[in-house]
């Protein structure tokens, strides 16, 4: 059976280990003498992070909750963002068309937005408000990898606004950090194909 609060515990176990060992991961995943197992979902995510944050200073808490991404269904995600981008030779025309904007991309001033209007965390769905961002930086590690896959170069995602923070959406900033790769991909009846050359293309 599919156990989300498993697999969070774990993500979030493994991030911490790696950055302060197994001590700090788990007190912060487990609580004082494991008394966060008797919590419920919204309540472990609200102490979890707690006491990630009294651990930890705010870049810290940013890495090692965007290690904590899950990857669900990052094929799929993959696949629609290398169709947008076959179609498109800037960041205007990527997130300009209807498939784009459907998806949550919009661009505005030449910079790539990705916004929600919904929480799409399950963890998240008996919470009714969280006190900082620090549990959503999991979705800017989510989305770190695959705009960096899609894009061909390191890419930033910053996190501006959060429903369960009490904002009115989700929003993220995109940032490339390299030339993205306008071309690199063409499609086939909808199969992802390398972009042809344009002696191929004759």
């Amino acid at each position: 059976m599919f156990d989300v609060r498993k697999i969070q515990e774990q993500a979030l176990y493994n991030a911490v280990k790696a950055a302060d060992g197994d001590e700090a991961a788990s007190y912060i995943v487990y609580g004082e003498g494991g008394s966060a197992a008797a919590e419920d979902n919204a309540a472990w995510v609200k102490s979890a992070m707690s006491r990630l944050e009294s651990r930890f200073d705010a870049p810290a808490v940013k890495r090692i909750r965007m290690a904590c991404q899950c990857g669900y269904a990052m094929d799929e995600k993959l696949a629609l963002l290398r169709n947008l981008m076959a179609a498109a030779s800037n960041m205007e025309e990527f997130a300009g068309s209807d498939g784009a904007k459907a998806a949550g991309l919009f661009c505005e001033n030449g910079e790539l937005y990705l916004q929600f209007h919904f929480c799409p965390c399950p963890m998240l769905a008996e919470v009714d408000r969280l006190e900082s961002y620090a549990w959503c930086q999991c979705t800017t590690g989510y989305s770190a990898v695959l705009f960096e896959q899609a894009f061909g170069c390191p890419v930033d995602v910053e996190l501006l606004q959060s429903i369960k923070v009490g904002d009115a959406r989700c929003l993220m900033k995109i940032i490339p950090r390299g030339a993205v790769a306008w071309g690199m991909y063409g499609t086939d009846k909808g199969k992802m194909l390398p972009a042809r050359t344009p002696r191929e293309q004759r």
